[in-house]
């Protein structure tokens, strides 16, 4: 009750609950994130018995409150409705999107150094076969050291960004990892007598193991929660680690880690056993239907797949076949920009995104500008995917080393013949059908060089574009995303919203309400097409925390309600609210005008204006 009380008074002095942001905390400070800080009583905070300081730095109104922090903490987020990532997996239930929620949350972080090292791998496997590096020279051994260290040491990234999702002390998840690959615990492996309190003990290798401590991690954030209810605060901040570090490590080696390890070979064993009754049936499902399962965020499912085969096996036939529905994607855009009029929009867009693919193995602006905008392309990709995949499969073709799929990965895979084979099968399948069957004759920037009905005699109509949330507003080149920074995916702005609603910009019919609901398509009556992108890589929430108000094929009117969504919680599982709001057709479109820039915005601001 105390610390309810003590934590009114200190939301009242920040300016009430509407002027949180967000809320985390460290060893003894709040750290609030404010709409607006000069609504913040500081002197007054400072006069409160249990409040230590006050210090504004950094972006974060900080309130230096001791060792009982969690509890004011606990107290504040139930006053304010600010419950946050830990008391929402508290509620989840357990089922299959919670599995591959929690492998996408812990290996997000992990993907670019993991694909980085990578093509470092590539690198000295061309340099090699070259012959200008020696295998046995210090210089590629610094080189590998480089390539292989986040693979060698993934228990220990692992045990870090898994106890950030699930729960827990990231470091004392980090060491738990790094107590498997610590010198005086791999002495230990091959002793027949090593034994713990004399139980006697089997030590295991566990570089570039992934199942030990996805295990270990699962089982550490319930003892990290029970430690902190029943040891005093005092010594909280050196008895949970302790405690912690000396049970779990022990449990981690002589049961999670052997169990880990017994899934880890078994889930690899049944991938296997299927490949191995029809490769060219498991060609045509991964090569056929990976686009849609990265869609639908299910692809993090099988990347502990892929690692286990590489460590076991050295080399994974999962991404070998998978691999067809990249080309696939990247065929399709090929097709777009030879049917494309010149100097059009879409002509630069496919082209772009055809580099990005081929280059950086990057299709995202593929499926989400082409493939979804163009329904007649869904069963290309997968038809010529699946074409790809079994000639992939049929060949056996494996991936040697964690790669984004791309032109500069080619040395990884083997053999090359099927490799070439298959790819250029996608690759060639996806262009031709997207050429001739991808879009309606009709179709601008596709059909005859002739003026259409969404052009003629509204060469002076303007189309005023009003924000579709309240919030402020900020160019697209400074959004944390290459898709939409670079224009890639349209024009626009973004909008950074201080509530959970999303409001039609304009009159308009729905055109595509995305399954994750965390995106809808809107088109104008004069053909303006717009895409409301709410937060980034919010893709990845499975449709969490969002409602949509509209389907697809609704008329609404400006202002009519949209979608909804949890602004605290998704902020509190580490996703932005980034809001892109873009042209998707700006081919069609004169230049956008009069474009707001910056600055706060309401309901009734317009963000840009549209000439015909």
């Amino acid at each position: 009750m105390k610390y309810q009380e003590d934590s009114k008074q200190i939301l009242e002095l920040i300016g009430g609950k509407d002027n949180v942001n967000n809320l985390v905390h460290c060893a003894t400070r709040l750290r609030f994130s404010l709409k607006d800080v000069s609504k913040a009583n500081k002197a007054e905070l400072e006069k409160l018995p249990f409040v230590l300081s006050v210090v504004n730095s950094g972006g974060q109104y900080q309130i230096v409150i001791g060792n009982a922090v969690s509890d004011y903490f606990a107290a504040i987020q139930s006053l304010a409705g600010l419950e946050g990532n830990r008391k929402a997996k508290e509620k989840q239930k357990f089922n299959i999107n919670t599995v591959f929620e929690v492998i996408s949350g812990a290996f997000s972080p992990l993907i670019p150094v993991m694909a980085g090292a990578g093509m470092v791998k590539a690198l000295l496997t061309v340099l090699s076969q070259l012959g200008w590096i020696s295998e046995a020279s210090s210089t590629y051994a610094v080189l590998s050291a480089a390539s292989n260290s986040i693979f060698y040491f993934l228990p220990i990234f692992l045990g870090i960004t898994l106890a950030n999702k699930l729960g827990g002390n990231l470091y004392v998840g980090g060491a738990i990892g790094a107590a498997l690959m610590e010198p005086s615990f791999t002495a230990l492996i091959g002793e027949t007598s090593a034994d713990f309190i004399r139980i006697p003990l089997e030590a295991v290798d566990y570089a570039t193991t992934i199942f030990p401590i996805f295990i270990a991690i699962f089982i550490y954030q319930f003892l990290d929660k029970l430690l902190k209810k029943i040891i005093y605060k005092d010594i909280q901040l050196f008895a949970v680690p302790m405690i912690s570090l000396l049970v779990m490590v022990p449990l981690t080696v002589m049961i999670f880690g052997p169990f880990g390890t017994i899934v880890g070979d078994g889930l690899s064993t049944a991938v296997m056993w299927l490949y191995e009754q029809s490769s060219l049936l498991s060609g045509v499902v991964l090569g056929g239907g990976m686009t849609f399962m990265v869609m639908f965020g299910l692809h993090w499912g099988f990347t502990p797949i892929t690692l286990e085969n590489l460590n076991s096996m050295g080399g994974d036939p999962v991404e070998g076949m998978a691999l067809a529905a990249v080309f696939a994607q990247i065929g399709i855009a090929i097709g777009f920009y030879l049917r494309a009029k010149k100097h059009s929009k879409m002509r630069s867009l496919a082209g772009s995104t055809a580099i990005t693919g081929l280059l950086a193995g990057v299709t995202e602006p593929i499926v989400y500008g082409i493939v979804l905008r163009y329904k007649r392309l869904i069963p290309i990709v997968a038809i010529s995917g699946a074409i790809g995949g079994a000639i992939l499969g049929g060949f056996g073709v494996t991936m040697n080393a964690y790669v984004f799929h791309n032109l500069f990965s080619i040395p990884v895979y083997t053999p090359h013949i099927g490799y070439f084979v298959g790819i250029a099968a996608s690759l060639i399948a996806g262009g031709v059908l997207a050429y001739f069957f991808g879009v309606k004759e009709e179709t601008p920037d596709f059909a005859a060089n002739v003026p259409t009905p969404a052009t003629e005699g509204k060469q002076d109509d303007k189309l005023f574009v009003y924000t579709p949330a309240k919030g402020n507003v900020i160019t697209l080149s400074e959004v944390e995303d290459d898709v939409f920074s670079s224009g890639i995916a349209g024009k626009g702005v973004a909008v950074i919203p201080t509530e959970g609603e999303i409001v039609a910009p304009f009159d308009a019919t729905i055109v595509a309400v995305f399954p994750s609901k965390h995106a809808i398509g809107l088109k104008a009556e004069n053909g303006t097409e717009l895409l409301i992108h709410v937060g980034l890589d919010t893709v990845n929430l499975n449709g969490k925390y969002f409602e949509a108000a509209v389907a697809n094929g609704d008329n609404v009117k400006r202002g009519d309600l949209l979608l909804t969504f949890d602004h605290d919680k998704i902020l509190a599982e580490g996703y932005k609210l980034t809001t892109p709001v873009i042209v998707t057709n700006p081919d069609q479109m004169n230049e956008l005008e009069n474009m707001k820039e910056d600055g706060a915005i309401t309901l009734d601001s317009v963000l840009f204006e549209i000439g015909k």
